[in-house]
């Protein structure tokens, strides 16, 4: 046993000053220069493709509204001016870039404000709805994963494949349209909104309870969309490890089962569920669009929606903008993570 004490020890933690291993001190400023270059780059590259695509789009905001049809020639052509839709696209794009360093981010047309606040108002609303329906589905992903990589074969394992292929097989969108008829039909839940418009039934809930009875119906939605493929993620790792030869013989020892996976099986499994929680951190602020948009939940993806209709271009970039910020901030928080659950590990 002391050999098996030794293998988990050994593939835990390797000691800072094993050979072949830097100490964590050395090259962090270098590794975070290196990463905040790339993703400098990557957000210079996508704004000005979006910038891009934009401007090879045929048409503006103002040809996207009736404006067009209502107001002459020159009363447009002022407006274009005063939009400043009709400066070239490097002078529109140094603009922009001034405006998100004053926190602006743009100049809404279609809604008169400058985009930082309408995005900050919107994305947060999408981070709540998406941020509990993640943390919803990792906490029945992580127990019935497990139970499933404990089971081993045979028909439950089956069942247990056969369940989460079906809920990976419906997509999030038919889940939304079933549960907005089942709210229309039954009258049980709220159909669209965060807040209770009628003053009867908002005398009844206090702020939070009506906030969580709208919240409801989406929050499942999307926790039912994501649960089949983290309850697979989990499984897969857990079940990778229980099939160790040191794993097999703490079993044959005798050893409690809750034991060896509290101690040893869990932190061995961890570094890729860490990864895959990385990534669904930085899916919060669009994986919810569609979800957001059948059901009415005021967050980005009707606000984006709308702005792409409209050709309210900044609103699309900086929607745009904030996803790919939020993809960056959750691959780094993977990173340190993965540095927590194994000091071997050195993120580039």
């Amino acid at each position: 046993m002391r050999a098996v004490g030794s293998f988990f020890r050994r593939h835990r933690r390797t000691p800072r000053r094993a050979a072949g291993v830097r100490p964590p001190e050395r090259g962090i400023v270098q590794r975070l220069i290196r990463r905040l270059a790339r993703s400098a780059a990557l957000l210079f590259a996508l704004s000005s493709l979006s910038f891009l695509f934009l401007e090879l789009a045929q048409g503006d905001y103002l040809d996207a509204t009736r404006l067009a049809a209502e107001t002459s020639a020159p009363s447009r052509e002022a407006l274009r001016s005063r939009y400043g839709l009709d400066q070239s696209l490097p002078v529109r794009y140094g603009r922009w870039v001034g405006s998100v360093a004053r926190g602006e981010w743009g100049f809404s047309f279609a809604y008169g404000v400058p985009v930082g606040p309408l995005l900050w108002e919107r994305g947060r609303n999408s981070l709540l709805l998406t941020g509990t329906a993640t943390l919803l589905a990792w906490l029945v992903a992580v127990p019935f994963g497990v139970g499933w990589a404990l089971l081993g074969r045979g028909w439950a394992d089956e069942l247990w494949g056969l369940a989460t292929a079906l809920l990976l097989s419906i997509p999030e969108v038919l889940l939304a349209l079933v549960f907005l008829l089942l709210a229309a039909q039954t009258g049980a839940f709220p159909i669209g909104g965060m807040r209770s418009m009628d003053a009867a039934t908002a005398a009844k809930r206090s702020g939070l309870s009506d906030l969580a009875w709208h919240m409801f119906l989406p929050v499942t939605a999307l926790a039912l969309s994501r649960v089949g493929g983290l309850v697979r993620h989990v499984r897969e790792s857990v079940a990778a490890v229980l099939l160790l030869p040191p794993v097999r013989l703490m079993h044959a020892s005798g050893i409690p089962t809750y034991r060896i996976l509290i101690r040893d099986v869990l932190p061995l499994a961890a570094n890729p569920l860490v990864t895959l929680l990385g990534l669904s951190l930085a899916g919060l602020l669009s994986g919810s669009l569609i979800v957001e948009v059948v059901m009415g939940w005021p967050g980005l993806g009707p606000l984006l929606l709308e702005a792409i209709l409209a050709r309210d271009v900044y609103v699309v970039i900086g929607a745009t903008m904030s996803s790919a910020i939020l993809l960056l901030l959750g691959g780094a928080v993977a990173d340190l993570l993965l540095r927590a659950a194994d000091p071997r590990i050195v993120p580039a």
